[in-house]
């Protein structure tokens, strides 16, 4: 097949939901190969949920995929909750399932939010990940929180900032994040609604280099919206429960696992530096800075990367 075009459309070959205490119950399902090479994708937020078009970034004939709805996203149950709700936990319900599933060793595939969970999975139990591919670097340092939801991102898309601010009022603007912890987890359910949709719709408007009205679609969906944002906000108005620059401080414990890290060059949530100096961390991971494009996995170029990463750990490039 051609570089850069996902596989076919394919559904699961087995699903299931998974205790994994507190209350949360997550969604699993296994794509491709029963007997192939287990890979885990890590999907984005935290609280984007997974989708179908996730299985297909991988060669069905070769790759096991597994794929998750992280607790309170997605089909994961109950949705959008946040009690219990912290990167240990997550780290934690890797490790449930991979039991579950009878997984000595996973590839991971993570970007964005999924990158930051794979890295910290990956620092923790470095024997249990076979490589690493990783897209769009996020380390939720309080700099890379900064320059998305406080100053930086606002000077290149100031329409969309003027949107994003919209539900705040001016006294509180200076701690946008808690602004929108107020109302996102406050007794009004319209306000909440309405908190969320801007939040979602900041995020879904930037993370292209040119629009994209699917983005746009999905973000400002009610449904999507609400658990999208109180999810996110939970973890980024607690920096995700990780000490500050933890993940590039730990990446020593990468050294021997072999990954790649394609990330765009105008990526506006997540700036290119963080990748970089997660390259000069862990040069054992090939470094793709793809020009042209921003955040999004369709951008181009960051597709096309992708697809060479998951045939080049099949051993078919």
């Amino acid at each position: 097949m051609p570089r850069g075009d996902l596989f076919p459309e394919i559904g699961p070959y087995q699903t299931g939901y998974l205790p994994v205490g507190d209350g949360h119950v997550i969604y699993w399902e296994q794509v491709g190969n029963p007997r192939g090479k287990p890979v885990l994708f890590l999907h984005g937020g935290p609280g984007a949920g997974a989708g179908a078009v996730h299985r297909r970034f991988f060669d069905p004939d070769f790759w096991r995929v597994v794929i998750f709805d992280q607790r309170g996203a997605g089909r994961s149950r109950p949705l959008g909750n946040l009690e219990n709700n912290t990167t240990d936990d997550l780290v934690s319900d890797i490790e449930t399932l991979r039991r579950h599933l009878g997984v000595e060793r996973f590839l991971l595939f993570g970007g964005s939010w999924g990158s930051t969970l794979a890295l910290a999975y990956a620092e923790t139990h470095p024997a249990r990940v076979a490589a690493l591919i990783l897209r769009g670097v996020y380390t939720v340092t309080k700099a890379e929180l900064r320059w998305y939801y406080q100053f930086g991102v606002s000077e290149m898309f100031p329409d969309k900032w003027e949107r994003f601010q919209a539900p705040i009022p001016e006294a509180e603007r200076g701690d946008m994040i808690g602004a929108y912890r107020k109302r996102l987890t406050g007794p009004d359910r319209a306000a909440q609604i309405a908190a969320a949709k801007a939040w979602s719709l900041w995020e879904g408007e930037t993370i292209t280099l040119l629009p994209d009205p699917a983005f746009t679609a999905q973000h400002g969906d009610d449904h999507f919206a609400l658990a999208f944002a109180r999810l996110e906000n939970h973890y980024f108005v607690h920096d995700c429960w990780l000490e500050e620059g933890q993940l590039l401080r730990d990446a020593h414990r990468l050294r021997a696992i072999p990954g790649a890290i394609v990330h765009g060059r105008y990526d506006m949530p997540c700036p290119a530096r963080y990748a970089w100096a997660l390259h000069k961390a862990w040069p054992e991971a090939e470094f793709h800075l793809i020009e042209g494009a921003g955040h999004a996995y369709s951008e181009p170029g960051i597709l096309d990367r992708l697809i060479r990463a998951t045939d080049r750990f099949a051993g078919r490039v």
